[in-house]
């Protein structure tokens, strides 16, 4: 398998990770007073926004990545499969989230804690990958390669910082959700430490 067919598996684990987060917006049915029941379900609407905004970050990040990615081993799959299983599962403790934030304390408590842990072992999955390119410099190409211990150090500082979400979650699940959200918050604004990882693709044989 070459790099370009497990690019085009994470996307498309990232297309339907993202597609299914939709699927569990409100729909509030027969409703007397649409608008009023609709406003009442903004923790899902939140909900929806942090966990899009954190799976866009992911796939551009992963997308420098792999775009300087010249081959592949097997430990890598088996890291890439790691993070892909916590991509497509974030849209269940997304749902949980959106329905249990605005209940009781301890199940609101619950969904924080599972959210920002799902949340934790995605990004420390992806350090992981980082980390293994880091350490094979074959695997990469030439101009990218003093540019991966800096992307897993981004990689690694964002998937830590869930350890505080979860921690705050035993005292405020709001604020845990907060905390989640700034996260994405602050990496969508935030520009990469890492200059240069899209590597230009060379010409497919035979092109003009």
């Amino acid at each position: 398998m070459g790099p370009g067919r497990l690019h085009a598996l994470i996307d498309g684990v990232f297309a339907i990770a993202l597609t299914l987060l939709v699927l569990d917006l409100p729909k509030p049915m027969h409703s007397t007073q649409l608008v009023r029941d609709l406003l009442h379900q903004w923790p899902s609407y939140l909900a929806y926004l942090v966990s899009f905004a954190t799976l866009g970050i992911l796939w551009i990040e992963n997308h420098g990545m792999m775009s300087a990615v010249r081959s592949i081993d097997r430990r890598f799959l088996e890291r890439t499969l790691a993070f892909l299983l916590f991509i497509s599962v974030i849209p269940w403790p997304t749902a949980l989230a959106a329905n249990y934030a605005d209940h009781g304390f301890p199940e609101a408590r619950a969904a924080a804690i599972l959210y920002a842990a799902t949340m934790l072992m995605m990004g420390l999955s992806f350090a992981w990958g980082w980390r293994y390119l880091s350490a094979h410099p074959e695997l990469v190409a030439e101009p990218a390669r003093s540019a991966f211990p800096a992307g897993t150090r981004r990689a690694l500082l964002g998937g830590l910082v869930y350890l505080v979400a979860i921690a705050v979650a035993f005292l405020s699940p709001i604020a845990s959700f907060a905390i989640d959200a700034i996260v994405a918050a602050y990496f969508a604004a935030s520009r990469s430490e890492v200059p240069g990882l899209i590597v230009r693709s060379a010409p497919a044989e035979g092109s003009g």
